[in-house]
Order: structure tokens, then C-alpha cells, then sequence
């Protein structure tokens, strides 16, 4: 069974500072659309991310890349409509904010203005910095983003496990407290070793939340259709699949195309 940090109340950003202090883990989970985000709501996360991983999962890519602010905004808005307890963060995507402190705060306004969502999410380190800043000026809550950051595939050229080397390590241990000290309100951390991340943890005061990152930080956080067994191919060791609904609704289409073609769909008591 769930439980709650608090029933009702919206969960905010002191929210998660709290969760934190209390040693209450906290719980995200991505949505990018209104059936979706009302599910997750209703069962309880603390936070929903309107991730870029919109870019794979709903639109096919291979990764994050494509994605547009305009599409970003889209799904946020169906989202925020849906969910009436649960934070909602959202992605800037690549190209909204990297390199130009105007492009980054001019994303975010937008972002906050046309959707109605919470805070936004961007990736890197101290070459963010000035954009957060900036962005932080305009009152715009900040999650920041470390360790194996997608955008930056292309850079890394494989999705592998980060900072195993010491240099890495102590350079990401650095960037968390530089985002800490520039006013972002919590830390995602993906696919680094759980020593580490530990660490990180246990050093900054803003909720860390971990994908791949072990079970000592403040939170978890996984791509919803993951979770739910909607993709197949995808399977990290850090995934853990709550339910096979690829399966599910394979099976499903299959016997609803063979009551259609059998006659059976609808029966009497499914028509007029």
C-alpha cells in the first residue's frame, strides 16, 4: 500500500525539502498525457516529470533530441489537467537553454506560462549554471540533472554507467554542489554507481532522486511506460516492471480483432 506524505495538499518544492528532512522517499514518475498523468495522480507519486523521454516513448525516436518545446508544452499541459496533487516538473528540451541565458529563461517563462506546470528540468553541470541563475531570477523552480544525461548522447556515445572513474566522480560530486549553491530545489541522478550517489546525497541539502543511482538517495524516478511493461525492449538493471501491459494489450487487440471478424463484437446487449 502507498503511503502518503500528505493526502490531499498539492506537494510543492518545500514539500520535497520536508520529504527529505523526514527521510521520506520520494516518488516520480514521467506522464505526457491527461489518462496517464490522472493514473499516476491518483496512485500516489509526489512527482510527475513531463520528460523529453516524450520523444522516444510517444514519439518514436531514437533519442531526445527531436523533441520540441512547443511539443514539451503540449504534453505538459495535458498533464497539469490531469493531476491535482502531484508536482509537475517539466524538460526543457535540448536546444531551449543550452549556451544563451536569454533562450534558457525565455524557454522556462513560456514553458510555465502556456502549460500551468510547477517547475522545470534541465541537464548539466557548471556550464548550466548562469541559465539556472537567470531562470531562478524570474521566480521558475529548477531541477537539475546529472550523471548520464541524455541530451548529451551524441557527446558520451553510449548509454553507459557514469562516473566509474575517479576524475568523473569527483567532477560530478562538484557539479551537485555547485547546482545546489546556485538554487535548484533537487537533484535527478541517472545511471551512476550507488556508492556514489550516496555520497552526493548525503553531502547537499536539496532531495537527490535517482534513476540507476542504488537506494540510498531521496527518491526514485522511472519512465512510466517502462514501469508498466508498455515497452519490451528496453530492459537496464535498474528497471523494475510492475506490470506487462505490452502483453496485455497485445492480447487484448487480438481477441478484440477476432470477436469483430467471428461476429461476436457487438453481441445483443452492445447494441441499440
Amino acid at each position: 500500500m502507498s503511503v502518503h506524505f500528505n493526502e490531499k495538499r498539492r506537494i510543492t518544492t518545500k514539500t520535497l525539502q520536508e520529504m527529505k528532512a523526514s527521510n521520506h522517499k520520494i516518488s516520480m514518475l514521467t506522464a505526457y498525457d491527461y489518462t496517464m498523468a490522472k493514473i499516476i495522480d491518483a496512485g500516489g507519486a509526489d512527482v510527475i516529470l513531463v520528460g523529453d523521454s516524450a520523444s522516444n516513448v510517444m514519439s518514436g525516436h531514437e533519442t531526445t533530441l527531436p523533441i520540441t518545446l512547443d511539443q514539451m508544452i503540449y504534453h505538459a499541459s495535458s498533464v497539469v489537467r490531469g493531476a491535482k496533487r502531484a508536482m509537475i516538473v517539466v524538460d526543457l528540451p535540448f536546444g531551449s537553454y543550452q549556451g544563451n541565458t536569454k533562450e534558457a529563461l525565455s524557454s522556462s517563462i513560456k514553458i510555465m506560462k502556456e502549460s500551468g506546470a510547477h517547475a522545470v528540468k534541465l541537464e548539466g553541470g557548471d556550464d548550466v549554471v548562469d541559465s539556472i541563475k537567470r531562470i531562478l531570477l524570474a521566480g521558475i523552480p529548477v531541477m537539475g540533472h546529472l550523471g548520464l544525461i541524455p541530451q548529451s548522447i551524441y557527446k558520451f556515445g553510449s548509454y553507459s554507467v557514469r562516473a566509474q572513474e575517479d576524475a568523473e566522480a569527483q567532477k560530478l560530486i562538484n557539479d551537485a554542489k555547485t547546482l545546489e549553491q546556485a538554487g535548484v530545489f533537487a537533484l535527478v541522478l541517472e545511471k551512476v554507481p550507488a556508492n556514489l550517489a550516496n555520497e552526493i546525497a548525503n553531502s547537499i541539502s536539496i532531495p537527490v532522486i535517482g534513476i540507476g543511482a542504488g537506494n540510498s538517495v531521496d527518491g526514485q524516478v522511472l519512465v512510466s511506460h517502462d514501469m508498466f511493461g508498455m515497452t519490451h525492449e528496453f530492459s537496464p538493471r535498474f528497471l523494475r516492471r510492475y506490470l506487462n501491459l505490452y502483453e496485455d494489450m497485445k492480447n487484448a487487440v487480438n481477441q478484440y480483432c477476432l470477436d469483430v471478424q467471428m461476429g461476436d463484437f457487438p453481441n445483443n446487449k452492445e447494441q441499440y
